[in-house]
């Protein structure tokens, strides 16, 4: 019994954390989509040589296992190659982090690297 019981705590762990924040490309389709359903979307402009970027990366990754976050989509754009997308939210720095509720822009935070600091306004489109 403490086979099965392990087995069902290991089944329960994962099937918890495939429901946390999720974190993928940038993808117009993907975007698109999320917003289409109302679901919470994050946009975060990270570029590769940025040190803060990095950071927030880090912090991200810890997120991943909240379960606060569980329908919360973390789509990353990177800053050099996105040109149209960062005219069209209006962005003018790489480790901007844009949060939408469905269609609407509930926040914007720009070098935040603390994951309290990424989850409280990952948290506004919730």
């Amino acid at each position: 019994t403490s086979l099965i019981s392990g087995l069902l705590a290991s089944l329960l762990f994962v099937a918890g954390a495939a429901q946390a924040l999720t974190i993928k490309p940038f993808t117009t389709a993907e975007f698109t989509a999320a917003q289409a359903a109302g679901a919470p979307v994050a946009v975060h402009f990270r570029a590769d040589w940025c040190p803060t970027c990095r950071a927030q990366d880090k912090a991200f990754s810890t997120l991943k296992s909240d379960p606060a976050l569980n329908s919360v989509t973390l789509l990353q754009a990177d800053y050099d190659k996105e040109k149209a997308l960062k005219k069209q939210m209006n962005v003018r720095a790489q480790s901007t982090v844009i949060v939408f509720k469905g269609k609407t822009e509930v926040a914007r935070d720009g070098g935040a690297t603390e994951p309290d600091k990424l989850k409280a306004v990952l948290s506004k489109a919730l």
